[in-house]
């Protein structure tokens, strides 16, 4: 047990430390933009941010995730939030949580294996340029002042680095951070801060339990809203999960991750948050920042409590423009630029699965209904390629020889078609050889073309052996082919 909160917890302790700090004051602006998102007060979505990473860095299934309120989750909130109001939200948000510990236990954190690479490339790049887009608005109608310091914070950022000793000891997006609010409060700019961004909470959260009448009225307005926010959540904290396997070349246990997300959505909840999840850009700063262990995700939500309730009155003078700088480097980190190299080289059915999985994310701002299309996309793609591997030989020495035909591949659904299509009854034969040793049956459609094939073969006065089976095969052929049922087949030959 100590030998694994060691590996999990303080291998890398200053690295940590410094991360969560960084990760903590980018999630301020965040969080209260995302509360204005969904409608509620900014400190709805502070409390859901300190309260999901120290509990997530728990009970989550991957150390150095970032996990708190998100825009993804925010926007699934909106109509709940204008037409019941903020208590149904925290009891959606209860429900959330036990929907998702429901699928830790069911091992749906075991699906993400049927999502494609081309998917999560899609999925990243989508999120990048909407990390991107959301800076926008702090870089419309103002002055040069503020592309100056935003410039400047870029600069920082990518050139602190470079500088011997000290470029490495200390990551530069804080340094980006600190730097820029001195000269900011030195030169007495007049620029946006975030304490304009909203007021911040100047108490600690306290525990309550939604006020609202518990009954199957009540349930059938927040499951909806609750399966929703469920999957969203599921969704991007897998994707993202998924990421920073790649990132810190390590792997993360899917299944506990699903529930520890639901853990840290009851009990922010519990405090008067709002669901959240996995923030991939968040995330992304944690690690180019040093942070590895679950040490950087709970000093993450640590710091961010201490900072909003204690320290607020310098907190509110951070330029916004530094903040802008630190997530404009996100956006350029996330994006796969590799992907727009790779469009000559790879195949086109992978092209437009990423374009299509980045289109659909861009134009709804719904990552889910991204990754929905992108592995769709896949999955028809596959399929077809699938069905074209499939190919039947025929030969007969002469006209009183069995017609022997060799059936080579996969039958299924996308396939049957084809298959029926690939015998020829024009030829005279006594008798019909189907040899399925080296193929396989995967559905009723495939056990359909079959019996397609061998009735229309008896209706021409021909005995047809099937041979060859394999046993998952036989099984789903000898419990739904007709053609071995005489009555069936008498029946449909007399229909004829």
């Amino acid at each position: 047990m100590f030998k694994n909160m060691q590996n999990e917890w303080f291998f890398n302790i200053r690295g940590d430390l410094l991360a969560g700090l960084v990760v903590a004051l980018a999630l301020i602006p965040e969080a209260i933009a995302f509360s204005i998102i969904a409608g509620v007060d900014p400190k709805v979505g502070l409390y859901a941010s300190f309260c999901i990473a120290v509990i997530i860095a728990f009970v989550g299934g991957r150390p150095g995730m970032i996990s708190a309120a998100t825009g993804a989750m925010a926007l699934l909130m909106v109509t709940l939030v204008k037409q019941h109001g903020l208590e149904y939200l925290l009891a959606a948000t209860l429900l959330t949580g036990v929907l998702q510990i429901a699928a830790g236990y069911l091992k749906l954190g075991g699906l993400m294996r049927f999502v494609s690479k081309s998917v999560v490339t899609g999925f990243v790049n989508a999120l990048a340029i909407l990390i991107f887009m959301a800076q926008l608005p702090e870089l419309t109608n103002v002055t040069w002042h503020v592309y100056a310091m935003t410039a400047a914070g870029l600069g920082i950022i990518y050139l602190f680095p470079l500088i011997p000793k000290i470029g490495k000891s200390l990551p530069s997006p804080l340094v980006c951070i600190v730097v820029l609010t001195a000269v900011a409060l030195y030169l007495g700019m007049d620029i946006r801060t975030v304490g304009d961004m909203g007021e911040l909470p100047d108490t600690l959260p306290i525990f309550l339990w939604p006020e609202v009448p518990l009954t199957l009225e009540t349930l059938q307005i927040i499951l909806p809203y609750a399966v929703a926010l469920a999957i969203v959540g599921l969704l991007e904290s897998l994707m993202t999960a998924t990421i920073i396997d790649e990132l810190t070349d390590t792997k993360s246990n899917r299944n506990r991750e699903c529930k520890g997300q639901g853990i840290a959505n009851i009990g922010a909840g519990m405090l008067g948050g709002m669901a959240g999840c996995a923030m991939i850009g968040q995330s992304v700063i944690n690690i180019k920042s040093g942070g590895r262990g679950r040490l950087s995700t709970f000093c993450a939500g640590f710091f961010l409590l201490i900072m909003v309730v204690f320290l607020s009155d310098w907190i509110k003078q951070i330029p916004m423009a530094a903040l802008v700088a630190v997530m404009i480097m996100v956006s350029i980190g996330t994006f796969s630029w590799s992907s727009v190299r790779d469009l000559k080289k790879h195949p086109l059915s992978t092209n437009i699965v990423m374009v299509t999985t980045v289109a659909v994310v861009l134009a709804t701002h719904n990552l889910a209904l991204g990754v929905l299309a992108g592995v769709l996309l896949a999955t028809l793609f596959f399929a077809n390629k699938i069905a074209r591997l499939m190919v039947i030989k025929h030969a007969q020495a002469d006209v009183h020889a069995p017609l022997h035909y060799q059936v080579i591949g996969q039958v299924f659904f996308a396939s049957a078609e084809k298959f029926a299509e690939s015998f020829d009854f024009s030829l005279a034969a006594d008798k019909v050889l189907i040899d399925l040793t080296r193929a396989h049956f995967w559905d009723i459609s495939a056990v359909s073309a079959l019996d397609n094939v061998v009735i229309k073969y008896q209706r021409l006065g021909a005995k047809v052996s099937v041979v060859g089976m394999n046993e998952a095969s036989k099984t789903l052929i000898d419990k739904f082919a007709l053609h071995n049922d005489p009555k069936a087949v008498e029946k449909l030959l007399s229909d004829h």
